[in-house]
């Protein structure tokens, strides 16, 4: 079997689908792979790194993927990519299907088969292959950085000779994966941290951190599996009245809320803005899905009445050696699943193969995304947990 692993296209991309140590692993038990020159640099994994795991190396994507079985990629690929492979190629990545309907099309007319690592289902045996919690990781841990960066001020306390300078305070705004990652490494930077999560299970994780938990006069929204339900907008609307003085109060507001295939929700308005102090910060994790705090615009910092509002855009990819770590591992364990004795070979009665597989053989049999296809709209599709937050 043949493992293509093209270059990412996406600007700003920086990530790759297989380091170079997990590549070497699927080399030796049968797998041919090829990579595209340079497809790891941006991750600083040179392509001698490849060639000495055992990997093939291909100067141009057409090469790459030429008669290859299964391709691995970051992002989804684009239309145009998918016309380059060859009918019937299995592709794994990051889809959010909902958001890349002309890419779904496109493997439709190839009859492809495409797995999307954000439909892993959230069960034990596939926590190893869950991306967007490792992906959310490395978000949380440099949401935190963005904020100790941005504040004209220290997280931690310090008492010196000239005086003593209080600890930051450091409202997180949801204690999914990227936030308890977001929580632990402020404190780790001496913040003082309290957070808000709709789960009212997640306290103890938030506690177990050393922050404190801001319990608000509001139902708990716990879904199905200890996770998180989409809430209305009436919910939200209370939530931001209730949150608002927290909001005010805090140095750094860390935003967190992403739901993949649908618009983030508003957790922060302008006005609640306006009542912080001059030289807050806002780190808003959800702004390519439209932005927690209603100011975010994607990879921009902006200032508004001495606020700075920081929308972070793909935040993994600006770690991306770590972050390419963690996927490729969460490749590689996927793959497992699919890949048996240097073959391919999915077994779709496999709960953990049937529930990220978003095309078989031309044939759209993730049913939102069919729902999609055949004319619903983006707010149609069922919803979603919100506690692990969109990586991508």
């Amino acid at each position: 079997m043949k493992l293509a692993v093209p270059t990412e296209t996406r600007a700003g991309e920086r990530r790759v689908a297989l380091i170079p140590d997990v590549a070497g692993r699927l080399a030796g038990s049968g797998v041919e792979v090829v990579v595209q020159e340079g497809a790891g640099v941006h991750a600083h994994f040179p392509d001698a790194l490849y060639v000495d795991k055992g990997a093939t190396l291909r100067s141009g994507v057409l090469d790459t993927v030429s008669g290859a079985d299964l391709v691995a990629k970051v992002q989804a690929p684009t239309p145009q990519e998918v016309e380059q492979l060859a009918e019937g190629t299995t592709v794994v990545s990051f889809f959010q299907p909902a958001s890349q309907l002309d890419t779904v099309r496109a493997l439709v007319q190839r009859r492809a088969t495409a797995f999307s690592l954000d439909l892993v289902p959230r069960i034990s045996r596939a926590q190893s292959m869950d991306a967007l919690s490792s992906q959310a990781t490395v978000s949380g841990y440099l949401s935190a950085l963005a904020g100790a960066v941005r504040l004209p001020k220290f997280f931690p306390m310090f008492m010196t000779a000239a005086g003593t300078i209080p600890p930051a305070k450091v409202l997180v705004l949801g204690a999914g994966v990227a936030g308890l990652q977001a929580i632990a490494t402020a404190r780790r930077l001496g913040a003082q941290v309290r957070a808000y999560d709709v789960r009212a299970a997640a306290k103890e994780e938030v506690q177990s951190l050393g922050a404190a938990f801001v319990e608000l006069p509001l139902e708990s929204q716990e879904g199905s599996g200890g996770y998180a339900r989409v809430q209305s907008e009436e919910f939200l609307a209370r939530q931001r009245e209730l949150i608002s003085n927290e909001v005010a109060a805090a140095d750094v507001v860390i935003t967190t809320a992403a739901v993949p295939g649908r618009q983030a929700p508003v957790l922060v308005t302008t006005p609640m803005v306006e009542r912080m102090v001059e030289g807050s910060v806002i780190v808003d994790m959800a702004a390519d899905s439209g932005g927690n705090c209603e100011l975010s615009e994607p990879g921009k910092d902006l200032d508004h009445h001495g606020v700075v509002v920081c929308g972070l855009s793909n935040p993994p990819s600006s770690m991306p050696t770590h972050a390419s770590f963690l996927y490729s591992r969460n490749v590689a364990n996927f793959l497992a699943l699919i890949v048996v004795d240097g073959a391919l070979r999915p077994d779709f009665e496999d709960e953990i193969v049937a529930g990220s597989c978003v095309v078989r053989a031309g044939e759209v049999v993730h049913a939102p995304t069919a729902e999609l296809l055949s004319g619903g709209g983006p707010n149609q599709s069922p919803p979603q947990d919100t506690s692990k937050e969109s990586a991508p």
